[in-house]
């Protein structure tokens, strides 16, 4: 049988990921990779949206728009939203150690 092991931190977790003791590389590269992950995310399901929208409705929507108008503003959000809150976790764990 396989055995767990405790170490005695029972630190917040995130789908079972621990949210503490990131470094600074780490957070940076963290805060980016969810800001990259959201603009892809969003500008693919808004080129479907838009793919919908002109097959069913008989527009010409130019399929660039989802980048500028969707995913640009999304992934710059995410990434205003995660630097603060990685560069938070950062901070605290300078101060613990």
């Amino acid at each position: 049988m396989a055995q767990s092991v405790e170490h005695g931190r029972g630190g917040a977790r995130v789908l079972g990921f621990p949210l503490e003791g990131f470094g600074l590389f780490t957070s940076l590269l963290l805060s980016f990779a969810a800001a990259f992950f959201t603009f892809f995310a969003t500008t693919c399901i808004s080129i479907f949206a838009l793919l919908a929208w002109n097959l069913i409705g008989g527009h010409k929507v130019d399929f660039a728009d989802t980048y500028l108008y969707v995913g640009l503003p999304a992934g710059v959000l995410v990434l205003l939203v995660a630097l603060p809150f990685f560069g938070t976790l950062w901070v605290r764990a300078k101060l613990r150690g």
